[in-house]
């Protein structure tokens, strides 16, 4: 699934990707660092992957479209997006 970088803390390296629609969602440090990034800046184009959160098993990124693009999902991965 592809996002657009919104928001960067290279401290905590943590930060949020805003989906295609515009969601928000937000990253942890273990996501920035499975990506084997070093610096990520606002604006930048990124390949996410995502799993479900809660009941069921987790899924890859891409699965699912349309409404509620960012709930109950969480980032696993944050890498730069290449064409």
């Amino acid at each position: 699934m592809q996002a657009t970088a919104y928001t960067y803390d290279p401290e905590s390296r943590s930060g949020q990707v805003l989906l295609d629609d515009g969601t928000p969602v937000p990253f942890d440090a273990a996501a920035f660092d499975a990506g084997g990034l070093r610096l990520l800046r606002p604006g930048q184009r990124v390949r996410i992957e995502t799993e479900e959160t809660g009941a069921e098993s987790g899924s890859e990124s891409g699965s699912g479209a349309g409404g509620d693009s960012g709930a109950g999902r969480r980032i696993t991965l944050v890498t730069l997006h290449t064409f």
